[in-house]
């Protein structure tokens, strides 16, 4: 069942590799999610579709809810699918739900700027 969580090339991250990550130097989508939620396991593909269409501009990792409560309670995820996007180690942008390849593709470039 974590697999069709996870996906082929998500990277699903603890606390200390999340602040490593969204600190780094590319943008970085992360999805909240949680393993008995049906819209984030039918979102899964979907990202890595949108990682894919992002050509190297951001990055697409994934955190669990229910094994991260620090960092959901921090971000104020109240439910899942929940997606931030962080750049320079700094939320930016939040979108809340299952939407479509091109919804989430276009969030995330149109913040990029």
């Amino acid at each position: 069942m974590l697999n069709n969580i996870k996906g082929e090339n998500m990277k699903i991250l603890n606390e200390n590799e999340f602040n490593e990550l969204i600190s780094g130097e590319k943008p970085v989508l992360v999805d909240f999610f949680a393993t008995w939620c049906g819209p984030c396991r039918m979102l899964s593909p979907i990202l890595e579709e949108v990682e894919k269409s992002g050509e190297g501009k951001f990055e697409v990792a994934k955190v669990d809810i229910d094994e991260n409560y620090d960092l959901a309670k921090k971000f104020g995820i109240m439910s899942v699918p929940t997606m931030i996007l962080f750049a320079n180690g700094k939320e930016k942008e939040k979108i809340v739900g299952l939407r479509q390849k091109s919804e989430i593709l276009n969030f995330v470039l149109s913040n990029l700027n």
